[in-house]
């Protein structure tokens, strides 16, 4: 299948577009207009490169999990070490390409938002690099659950702005920085830190993280020598290090992947996050994705024991491949993240970000369909040392 969404106007079939006041119209045309240039320019793709090289630590490592491996006896398991990341996550891959563009413009004032801290710590880590000023918005609920990343974004110079409207998670952080965004677009770059938001973000956040796939690619094939696997998993909130992965992948269709998305409580009760497994098409924060709605049509608010998933939305490009039943999307309840945790953390010695652990937990699902011949690359978005209170209340 040949594969080239999105389209010009920013659209992966139906899902997609610019939902925006009018006065980010220009901005975003300029921010897109930039980005194309810098993408197709051979000495931003070479400081880019060198940065992720020397700064970031890339290639991260592919792990062949052979205890873990043995625990299903089926077939071969590889971890993607995202985790292994400047900063503990995928996260910092975009936080680098979207400075360096933010440079480019001559934007000197840095905004974004932050769910678990990682995006945060990872914006916050590359404005300290290029001598920015960063101002991170983060719901009070979240700073409390992530102390941690919040004291490491202080420490590198950021001002980490509480927000205590909503549910004061990540939804609520969004609108306060795209509020702040639309009063100072003159000065301000927003990094976004997912691939959601108004086109071009999730096309731009996609490509600063297809570095995960293309990597997996060539290190699967010096392995084991042949670059397809036949399964793919990686966990969804937004989706940035799912689309990471997938993406180079889309178009060899024996490649089984599968998203997974965080049930909460239930998929079926009100304590949840898992949009595609109940959510319906709306438009939330400047694009049109899959939603959590309440009965009366209004966003409703999501839960997860995993602050980086507590999101009512996804990706534009998720919902189309959710759509086009391209990627398979599965939702995780919070006591089976929790059981993911503990079987990466004895059987391989890896303490998994509770992000990752959705996607861990689905191997007692999938691994028993496998054959031994078979490969499953699962993608270790980040490592748990941010989620250890959490962790331990739940253990």
């Amino acid at each position: 299948m040949k594969y080239d969404l999105p389209t010009k106007e920013g659209y992966y079939g139906e899902f997609g577009g610019k939902f925006v006041p009018e006065i980010l119209i220009p901005v975003l045309e300029e921010l897109e207009e930039a980005y194309e240039q810098a993408w197709n320019d051979v000495s931003f793709q070479k400081e880019y490169r060198q940065l992720l090289n020397e700064y970031v630590g890339r290639p991260t490592k592919l792990t062949y999990a052979n205890r873990l491996t043995d625990h299903y006896g089926k077939a071969k398991i590889y971890l993607k070490r995202e985790d292994l990341c400047h900063t503990g996550a995928h996260k910092i891959n975009n936080a680098i390409g979207q400075i360096l563009l933010a440079q480019r413009m001559g934007k000197n004032r840095i905004i974004a938002e932050t769910g678990a801290g990682q995006h945060g710590v990872a914006t916050a880590t590359a404005c300290a690099k290029f001598g920015v000023d960063c101002i991170v918005y983060m719901g009070a609920e979240d700073m409390e659950r992530q102390k941690l990343n919040v004291e490491r974004m202080r420490l590198l110079g950021t001002e980490v702005r509480p927000v205590t409207s909503g549910s004061q998670t990540l939804k609520d952080a969004t609108n306060e920085a795209i509020r702040d965004w639309v009063t100072n677009v003159e000065d301000t770059f927003y990094i976004i830190g997912s691939v959601v938001g108004p086109h071009p973000y999730p096309k731009m956040v996609r490509n600063f993280h297809r570095v995960i796939g293309d990597e997996t690619r060539s290190q699967l094939a010096e392995a084991e020598g042949r670059e397809i696997p036949d399964y793919l998993l990686a966990c969804v909130g937004g989706g940035s290090n799912a689309i990471g992965i997938f993406y180079p992948f889309i178009e060899d269709e024996s490649v089984q992947m599968y998203g997974l998305e965080a049930a909460g409580l239930g998929a079926n009760t009100d304590q949840t996050a898992a949009t595609l497994t109940i959510g319906q098409p709306g438009v939330l924060h400047g694009s049109m994705s899959y939603l959590l709605h309440n009965s009366e049509g209004q966003i409703q608010l999501a839960h997860s024991i995993s602050a980086g998933l507590d999101y009512p939305g996804i990706g534009p490009e998720h919902s189309y491949l959710h759509k086009t039943k391209r990627v398979n999307y599965k939702a995780i309840t919070d006591g089976q993240a929790m059981e993911g945790v503990k079987l990466l953390s004895e059987t391989e010695g890896i303490i998994p970000a509770l992000e990752t652990a959705h996607a861990v937990a689905y191997l007692d699902e999938l691994m028993p369909k496998t054959s031994k011949d078979e490969i499953v690359v699962l993608n270790c978005s980040g490592r748990g040392d941010k989620d250890m209170t959490t962790i331990s209340k739940n253990l």
